[in-house]
């Protein structure tokens, strides 16, 4: 398996990003790239400073369409939309809305089921998440992860979205102090989450954000589970999940060499022609 010269999964000034799209574009092309997708955080309906807001999503297209004009390297739009139920935008409607490439699902914020609030599961500080664990779901640590794994769950069955982001981010903050991963109950959940993946024909990544910022031991997601989806032959990218230029391509060795470590010997990449991960 070669080194991938794309990825799909960058973050700007538009959304949590800390530097223009021109500025990746140009880290792009040091690094002889082929592709380079952006996916701004969609819009989601309460006050935040993380995502794109929807009168921005002209001119981040726009501008896109304009950087295409002045560099060698294929450049894609999409979305990194988050899946909150009963909350969040379909998916399918900002894709034909503003003719996106492709859309990468996630979650980030888990709604407890009988309860008002979010829990908010990213992020640098690792307190927010044993508030929102304490507050939201009096500590249940099994209760609160099963609700993220089920809305995981709906995300998937739900939802159009053609790549899922950081596939069992839940581990992040838990650092091995509440749950384990191999715990019979949590690897039940993950495994029928891989299932509902390959059953709707979606791109897995395996996202080396967790490891570089120093906030995970591991990718997302875990050998374990990478290994399973590679049984059950789910393609794959590798995504840094950029929110800088110089992350762009960071740990991509690393990740061909787990890849390989989990049996994949291939990699899927977007055909603008069929608009889809082959």
């Amino acid at each position: 398996m070669t080194i991938p010269k794309a990825n799909y999964h960058t973050h700007s000034l538009y959304c949590d990003g800390k530097e223009p799209l021109e500025s990746y574009v140009r880290a792009a092309e040091t690094r002889h790239f082929e592709q380079l997708g952006f996916s701004s955080h969609a819009p989601v309906p309460f006050e935040n400073d993380f995502g794109i807001t929807l009168e921005q999503i002209p001119a981040y297209c726009a501008e896109i369409e304009h950087l295409k004009q002045n560099t060698n390297v294929q450049l894609l739009k999409a979305l990194e939309c988050d899946f909150i139920p009963g909350m969040s935008t379909p998916f399918r409607q900002f894709k034909e809305q503003f003719q996106l490439d492709y859309i990468i699902g996630g979650v980030h914020l888990v709604r407890p089921p009988h309860r008002d609030g979010l829990w908010f599961i990213d992020g640098s500080k690792r307190e927010i998440y044993d508030d929102g664990l304490r507050n939201l779901f009096d500590g249940n640590v099994q209760q609160a992860v099963t609700t993220f794994w089920e809305q995981t769950f709906e995300m998937l069955e739900t939802e159009q979205m053609d790549v899922i982001a950081h596939f069992d981010k839940i581990k992040m903050h838990n650092q091995h102090r509440f749950f384990q991963e191999d715990e019979k109950w949590y690897r039940i959940l993950a495994e029928k989450a891989l299932q509902l993946i390959k059953n709707h024909d979606i791109v897995i990544e395996i996202n080396t954000r967790g490891i570089y910022k120093g906030r995970c031991d591991a990718f997302y997601p875990s050998t374990e589970l990478l290994t399973k989806a590679c049984q059950m032959d789910i393609p794959v990218i590798i995504s840094s999940d950029a929110h800088k230029s110089d992350e762009l391509d960071l740990l991509f060795h690393e990740a061909v060499t787990e890849l390989q470590r989990c049996g994949y010997g291939n990699l899927v990449s977007f055909d603008p022609v069929q608009k889809r991960f082959v």
